[in-house]
């Protein structure tokens, strides 16, 4: 990579995995065709399985558009985003009421452009506790942080992001939409807004229509589909008794993580929680029958790199379970 440090997320984003990333890493597969991830956020996963090389195609989305607009940015016109942050940070720092600065940057919708971009980015590095939500108008509506430096304009993770995001779908829409498409060796890893665990944590306001228990059963149900279908498939969600409810058995088994939650109004109730990791069932994904094995069907490959979020050496030697045939055959033989 030319970039002087390896890719990591660009934004603060709440509920953001970074602290999960060897659990996640161990649920995914080695080897991916095509990596989905529909509730892009800040996109941690990505970024680690992109470091390790684990998949071929990459396709991002999510239902904020002014998110996906910050990618796009990052990906195609990343040295004029730096400038504009830099203009942002310069103006920042020098203010004599920044709190002042910051609400008249909020005061603006903000658009799908490269200014647009920079706004998002800005107000995320110095709103309250990396925030994003808006109310029921869409408008953006997180007050001020209390930071007393803080960096607007990481040039070096911008760049790294830049690089890694290059070749990569970047998708506005529904989670349903984008893994559509999703075949046999691909990989989705749905990270919805959470079922909250008390009135008080309920926190699903990302964009101005709220995740809420319809959208979580029919997340399950797309989740079961794809499953059903052969694709590899891993989820997040709360420790919440209606989450073991919504996946069954039969497709999927949960296991209990401990997870730090850092936002919090009172830095006294800040601390770990108990969350889902739900993954598809080994037997329950769909192997094409094989009649014949070839050296193509065997082989397996071995990576091993520092990884830059986790901090320590990853090495893995991947090999399928079972061969599979090529897609083309594996449709030809379903007709």
């Amino acid at each position: 990579m030319g970039a002087s440090e390896m890719a990591r997320p660009f934004l603060k984003w709440a509920g953001g995995k970074t602290a999960l990333l060897p659990q996640l890493l161990d649920a995914a597969p080695g080897q991916i065709d095509t990596y989905y991830e529909p509730f892009l956020g800040g996109g941690a996963l990505f970024f680690a399985l992109q470091a390790e090389g684990r998949f071929e195609r990459a396709v991002l989305s999510d239902s904020n558009k002014e998110l996906i607009n910050a990618y796009r940015q990052v990906r195609d016109n990343v040295d004029g985003l730096i400038r504009a942050l830099q203009v942002h940070q310069r103006k920042y720092r020098a203010a004599e009421d920044r709190a002042e600065y910051y609400y008249k940057i909020r005061a603006k919708r903000l658009t799908c452009s490269l200014g647009g971009a920079a706004n998002l980015i800005f107000m995320n590095k110095t709103g309250y506790n990396g925030l994003y939500r808006v109310n029921s108008k869409g408008r953006f509506n997180v007050p001020h942080g209390r930071y007393e430096n803080p960096t607007i304009c990481d040039e070096a993770s911008l760049l790294a992001a830049s690089e890694a995001l290059q070749g990569v779908k970047l998708v506005f829409g529904d989670f349903s939409s984008a893994p559509r498409r999703a075949d046999v060796g691909d990989f989705v890893y749905f990270d919805p807004p959470y079922v909250p665990l008390s009135d008080t944590s309920n926190f699903t306001s990302y964009t101005a229509g709220a995740f809420s228990g319809p959208e979580q059963k029919r997340l399950a149900l797309t989740a079961a589909g794809l499953v059903r279908r052969g694709v590899n498939v891993a989820l997040s969600n709360s420790g919440h008794p209606d989450i073991v409810a919504l996946y069954s058995a039969a497709d999927f088994e949960l296991t209990s993580v401990d997870a730090p939650r850092l936002i919090n109004s009172d830095s006294a109730a800040r601390g770990s929680i108990s969350e889902h990791l739900i993954r598809e069932r080994q037997e329950v994904i769909f192997r094409p029958r094989v009649t014949s094995f070839t050296q193509a069907d065997t082989r397996t490959r071995t990576f091993s790199r520092r990884h830059p979020l986790l901090g320590r050496r990853r090495t893995a030697t991947t090999s399928p379970a079972l061969p599979i045939q090529p897609r083309s055959l594996w449709r030809a033989s379903k007709r």
